[in-house]
């Protein structure tokens, strides 16, 4: 004689998989947890920190150097440290009344918690820029297409920098 199945209702089934995943978590991802040393966690973050940053620090160059100095037609230049450290600028572009600042993010960095004070801070020193530089600075936000090449989100900031060139005696 077949034995029968008993139905269960959607509450009884979420139940029943929330108390797996419960048993699963005390069973075999304690025991993982616990073999991590110390050792591995300095490793990891060394390897986020150099590795994911200078990671980010490179694919922002070929954003810029690969895409935007074609689409604009001019050559970009890395920012000083100083602007850099001073007014979160990574690239400038020089034009002969002024300036224009390039700051290159992840669009990621949208989500990044706190973003309110995040923009607040960049506002400030980018304005900080204007007022002691002279000249505007763009926040140009790269994202990764299906392939992992980075391409530039916002694009509409290149007619935005054409135009702030053109005003600056850069652009015919």
């Amino acid at each position: 004689m077949k034995k029968s199945v008993p139905t269960l209702t959607m509450e009884e089934y979420l139940d029943y998989l929330g108390a797996e995943l419960c048993k699963k978590i005390h069973e075999v991802l304690k025991k993982e947890v616990e073999e991590i040393s110390e050792g591995d966690c300095k490793e990891y973050i060394k390897q986020l920190v150099l590795d994911k940053t200078y990671e980010g620090y490179i694919t922002e160059k070929k954003t810029v150097y690969e895409y935007l100095e074609e689409e604009i037609g001019v050559k970009l230049k890395p920012a000083p440290d100083e602007w850099d450290r001073k007014y979160n600028i990574d690239f400038y572009i020089s034009a002969p009344k002024g300036y224009i600042g390039i700051q290159i993010k992840p669009i990621t960095y949208k989500q990044t918690p706190q973003i309110h004070n995040w923009l607040d801070w960049l506002k400030k020193s980018h304005s900080k820029f204007e007022r002691e530089v002279g000249g505007k600075v763009f926040v140009v936000f790269s994202v990764k297409d299906e392939k992992g090449r980075k391409l530039i989100y916002n694009k509409e900031v290149i007619e935005e920098i054409k135009r702030a060139l053109r005003d600056l005696g850069g652009l015919g």
